[in-house]
């Protein structure tokens, strides 16, 4: 399955979106790096910046249709799915109730 997954994603190329959704405070999502690196600033209002580096061969760009949605790109359905994931780790709300 490795095999055929690096088949499809020479031909086409995975892709991963993720949205950024707030209640109060609007996350920033800044994209630096030509694409290798996330930026989150104001998550949960909090000044600290979270900077994640993409994997190698793993790119990410704002989509131009959708209001506040990553999209994260790659061959290796491996490195983009474990980019995804640690953009996803860095935003763990700790000591929180998360349904308010």
């Amino acid at each position: 399955s490795h095999i055929s997954n690096l088949f499809d994603g020479v031909q086409k190329k995975f892709e991963y979106k993720m949205r950024l959704v707030y209640a109060h405070f609007p996350i920033n999502a800044t994209i630096t790096n030509g694409g290798k690196t996330v930026e989150i600033r104001n998550f949960l209002g909090e000044k600290r910046v979270r900077t994640i580096n993409m994997l190698e061969g793993v790119k990410v760009e704002k989509s131009t249709g959708t209001k506040d949605e990553i999209i994260i790109t790659g061959t290796d359905i491996d490195c983009t799915s474990r980019s995804a994931a640690l953009i996803r780790q860095s935003c763990l709300v700790k000591d929180k109730d998360i349904r308010k």
